[in-house]
C-alpha cells in the first residue's frame, strides 16, 4: 500500500515538474522589445494628440482602415478589406468581418462613423485639421459597410483616413464615457492591445496572437515597450546596456559607437520627415520679405556638412525626391545669401529686428545644436536673434495652439503632401503656422480634387512653388535616420519614422 502511495506521489511530482518546466519554457519563449523613443506620450485619449509616434502606436492598437506598404508603394487592406469611389465625393469601405476588438466584439461600420464623429466633437481632439478634414458625412450602409462623403472631391482621401484615422469602440464609449473608456476599457481592433500608459514615461502594448494581421509576422514581439528618452546619450547608453533593443534617432557623431559594438548595428533610412523653420504671419513675419530673409540667412549646406556629417538631404522647397509633387525645377530657390537677406530686411523696414527662435531639445536629431548654429547666421544677415529651448511637451502644446511665432520642427511621414499642407498652409488649417493665401488655397483645392495622377502632380507642383515663394516656412532638410538596434532584431523602419511592433522580427 505504501509503495503504491509512494509511486502515486512520485508520479504526481513528475507530472507537476513537467508542467512547471513546460510553463517555464513557454514563458521563456515570450519576447519583449523595448524602444527608446524621443516623442512624448501624454494622453490615453487616442484623439488627444497629433504626433507620429502616437499615431503609429494607436493605429496598431486600433487597426487602421488600411496601411501604406512602402515596399510596393500601395495602400493595402487592414480593417477595410476593400474600397471604391462611387463618385468624386463618395467612397464606400467594406470591412473585413474577421476583425474584432480585444474584448471579442466585432469592429463595425458604426465604430467607423463614431470615430470620425469623435474627431470633430471630442473637446480634446487635435486631429480636426488633419485626419478627417475633408469628411462631410460618414454613415453606415450596413454593419460592415460605411460610406464617406467629402465636402469636395478628395483624390488623396486614403492618405487622410488610412494613415491616421484611429478606430475606437462606440459601445465602450456609450457604456463608460470617453475618459473611462480610454483609460480603463481601451478596446482596439488592431494586432496589439494596451497594457499600460504612464504619461510622459512609457507605454506597453501586448500582442494579440490570434489577430488576422499577425499571420504576416508570427515572430512579432509579444510585448513592445516604448520608453521616452529624449537625451541622446541616454538612448545610446540604454542600447549598449541592452535596456532597450531599438534606439531612435542616433546622431551622426555616435554612429561609430554603435557600429563598433559586436552586439549592435545601425540601420539607415532616408526619411520623409520635413524639417523646417515655421513663421506665423505676425510682426515681423507678416511681411514676406522678412520670411524670405530668414530663408536666405541659413547656410544649410554647412550645417549638413559639419554638424549632421552629411546624414541629411537639403530641401530647396517643401518636398524632396520621392515625394508626390516634387519639382526639381522650382523657380524660387533660397541659396545661402546673407547680403540678400539684409537687403530684404532693409526693404521691409526691419533691419535689426529682434526675433526669438524656439527649438525642441532631444526631439529631433541634434535639434538644439543646429538651431544654435542658425543664430549667428541670422544675426549676420541683419536680425537680432536669440534661441529659446523650452521643454518639448510645453513647446509642442504651444505650437499646436498657435502661440509660437518662430520655431524649428519637423512634419513626419509626408509621402502625399496634401494632408500636411492643407493642415499647415490653407485657410481653416491648424493654428501651428496659421498661414493662408487665396492663391495657395486655390492650388491646394485643385490638386485635391484631381483624380488624374499626372494632372494632380502638376497641381501639387504649382502649390509647392507658391508655398516656397511666400515662405511661411523655410524648408531645411530631410534627415537620414540612424536607428540603433540589437543584432537579434530584424526591423526595417518605414520612411515616415513611425514604429510598428508587428513589423519587428525577433531572431
Amino acid at each position: 500500500m505504501q509503495n503504491r502511495l509512494r509511486t502515486a506521489v512520485l508520479a504526481l511530482f513528475v507530472a507537476g515538474l513537467a508542467l512547471c518546466l513546460a510553463t517555464t519554457a513557454l514563458a521563456q519563449k515570450k519576447t519583449r522589445v523595448t524602444i527608446g523613443a524621443t516623442e512624448t506620450m501624454e494622453t490615453h485619449n487616442p484623439y488627444g494628440d497629433s504626433v507620429a509616434l502616437l499615431y503609429g502606436i494607436y493605429t496598431e492598437l486600433a487597426g487602421p482602415l488600411c496601411k501604406y506598404n512602402w515596399s510596393n508603394g500601395s495602400w493595402e487592406p487592414r480593417l477595410a478589406k476593400s474600397w471604391k469611389v462611387l463618385d468624386p465625393n463618395n467612397w464606400v469601405f467594406e470591412l473585413d468581418q474577421r476583425y474584432t476588438f480585444n474584448d471579442g466584439s466585432p469592429v463595425t461600420a458604426h465604430d467607423i462613423v463614431h470615430s470620425i464623429w469623435r474627431i470633430f466633437n471630442d473637446p480634446q481632439s487635435k486631429q480636426k485639421a488633419s485626419v478627417a478634414r475633408p469628411v462631410k458625412e460618414a454613415k453606415a450602409l450596413s454593419d460592415f459597410s460605411v460610406q464617406i462623403t467629402t465636402h469636395k472631391p478628395t483624390a488623396p482621401l486614403l492618405d487622410f483616413l488610412c494613415d491616421g484615422l484611429i478606430i475606437t469602440s462606440k459601445a465602450a464609449y456609450d457604456k463608460y464615457g470617453p475618459a473611462e473608456a480610454d483609460r480603463k476599457h481601451h478596446l482596439g481592433g488592431g494586432p496589439y492591445e494596451l497594457v499600460e500608459l504612464v504619461q510622459g514615461q512609457r507605454m506597453v502594448i501586448r500582442k494579440r496572437p490570434d489577430h488576422p494581421a499577425m499571420s504576416r509576422n508570427p515572430n512579432a514581439p509579444d510585448e513592445v515597450v516604448f520608453r521616452v528618452m529624449r537625451e541622446t546619450e541616454q538612448r545610446v547608453a540604454a542600447l549598449m546596456n541592452n535596456e532597450v533593443q531599438v534606439a531612435q534617432l542616433i546622431p551622426p557623431h555616435l554612429m561609430k559607437t554603435v557600429e563598433n559594438s559586436p552586439r549592435h548595428k545601425i540601420v539607415k533610412i532616408q526619411s520623409l520627415v520635413i524639417m523646417f523653420l515655421g513663421m506665423q504671419p505676425k510682426p515681423p513675419f507678416d511681411k514676406k520679405e522678412v520670411r524670405q530673409a530668414v530663408c536666405y540667412a541659413i547656410d544649410r549646406d554647412k550645417i549638413i556638412r559639419t554638424l549632421l556629417q552629411g546624414q541629411a538631404q537639403r530641401l530647396d522647397g517643401p518636398l524632396g525626391p520621392g515625394q508626390l509633387g516634387y519639382n526639381p525645377n522650382l523657380k524660387t530657390r533660397y541659396t545661402y545669401d546673407p547680403k540678400k537677406a539684409r537687403e530684404l530686411l532693409t526693404q521691409a523696414g526691419h533691419l535689426g529686428v529682434e526675433v526669438e527662435l524656439q527649438t525642441p531639445v532631444g526631439r529631433y536629431i541634434l535639434d538644439k545644436q543646429v538651431t544654435e548654429a542658425m543664430i549667428p547666421m541670422l544675426n549676420a544677415a541683419g536680425f537680432k536673434a536669440k534661441l529659446r529651448t523650452p521643454e518639448w511637451p510645453t513647446l509642442w502644446a504651444n505650437v499646436q495652439k498657435g502661440k509660437v511665432p518662430f520655431f524649428y520642427m519637423g512634419r513626419g511621414g509626408v509621402l502625399d503632401p496634401s494632408s500636411a499642407f492643407h493642415q499647415y498652409f490653407r485657410k481653416g488649417g491648424s493654428p501651428r503656422i496659421g498661414f493662408s493665401h487665396p492663391d495657395i488655397d486655390a492650388a491646394l483645392d485643385k490638386e485635391q480634387q484631381e483624380f488624374d495622377p499626372k494632372k494632380r502632380n502638376e497641381y501639387l507642383s504649382e502649390a509647392m512653388e507658391l508655398i516656397t515663394d511666400m515662405a511661411p516656412a523655410c524648408f531645411q532638410w530631410r534627415h537620414e535616420f540612424l536607428w540603433g538596434m540589437s543584432k537579434n532584431i530584424d526591423y526595417q523602419p518605414p520612411a515616415d519614422s513611425r514604429i510598428y511592433g508587428m513589423d519587428i522580427k525577433v531572431k
